[in-house]
């Protein structure tokens, strides 16, 4: 690790098969906690390399507890690290996005760089996290959703979950984490921080077999805020979306989560009972509906937008919640 810090404080980067390495090696407990924490700090004051970010997400996925479902399954995901602490945007659009018909395996975890991540909210509700594969389908055949806790799923990584917590920032492994579902979704709507972070998704998106659209609001968001225009990339080209393109309005910036893992709940509930407001509505609408884009982009946008409307109005979404918890 010497030499590997050594290169890093020069200003040299990784190889893709380095960066591999190193990571499988940090994860074995190979290194010491100062060691593993100073190779995260580095990342924390440079950007991370095209390459480098293949051989950290090789390294992860080859190390994952893998999960093969029958069904065609996609996840709505989040970098998280836009310093925004929001509402569970992605959870709630993903359960909308079950409701309307298409399956997903939502890959979640604990927050970090946020008070409250989708693994908080769902704890707090009493769902149970399990990494057994016959349950998990039992939850797709019953709410066509089911939830994989990442820990679970990266036993590996246990060894830099506790520097990651205590650092409390935003670090690579937010960079890496919608790419390391371990269901392998060939569909995925995953929102960035950043559009260089967006760009490098895309870049690599486009050298897999996989449907995606990554998404990044201009003004800081992991996904679709409507609170200024979105980038969006996906595998037809990229575009600069408005909200008025989508028949939507510009939104006032107010997207906040709340001040502790209950507040954030009461928000999440409010929103499936149909008792959100109608800037909490929209967004979850639109990341929805862009999530259901990507799962089939030869239909319209617009299209998309009002089956996520309906999935979330009709109470839907509430019901395919209800059916996940009810195991």
């Amino acid at each position: 690790m010497k030499k590997i810090l050594s290169e890093l404080i020069e200003h040299r980067s990784l190889s893709k098969e380095t960066a591999r390495q190193v990571l499988i090696d940090l994860a074995s407990g190979k290194f010491n906690p100062s060691q593993v924490s100073s190779f995260i700090t580095v990342y924390m004051m440079r950007g991370v390399t095209l390459d480098e970010l293949a051989g950290f997400r090789d390294a992860m996925l080859e190390l994952c507890v893998p999960v093969s479902f029958d069904q065609p399954v996609m996840d709505l995901c989040g970098t998280g690290g836009d310093a925004k602490n929001t509402f569970n945007i992605s959870t709630l659009s993903s359960f909308v996005v079950a409701a309307a018909g298409q399956p997903v395996a939502k890959h979640g975890n604990y927050g970090v760089s946020s008070l409250s991540g989708s693994s908080n909210v769902m704890e707090y509700f009493g769902y149970r996290f399990t990494n057994d594969v016959d349950e998990l389908k039992k939850s797709l055949e019953r709410a066509n959703i089911c939830f994989m806790h990442a820990p679970l799923f990266h036993p590996a990584m246990k060894n830099v979950a506790p520097i990651r917590k205590e650092l409390g920032v935003k670090t690579f492994f937010n960079m890496l984490g919608p790419m390391v579902n371990p269901a392998f979704p060939k569909i995925q709507l995953v929102g960035v921080f950043n559009l260089e972070l967006a760009r490098q998704y895309a870049y690599l998106y486009q050298q897999t077999e996989k449907q995606f659209v990554i998404v990044h609001s201009v003004d800081g968001y992991d996904e679709v805020s409507l609170t200024s225009p979105t980038k969006v990339f996906f595998n037809g080209g990229e575009l600069l979306l408005e909200p008025e393109d989508v028949k939507m309005k510009l939104l006032p910036d107010d997207l906040r989560g709340g001040d502790s893992v209950e507040e954030s709940a009461t928000i999440f509930m409010r929103i499936l009972e149909g008792k959100g407001t109608s800037q909490q509505n929209a967004a979850v609408i639109a990341n929805a509906g862009m999530a259901l884009f990507c799962a089939n982009q030869n239909k319209e946008l617009n299209t998309c937008l009002l089956k996520a409307e309906e999935a979330l109005e009709s109470g839907k979404a509430l019901k395919a919640f209800k059916q996940l918890l009810s195991k």
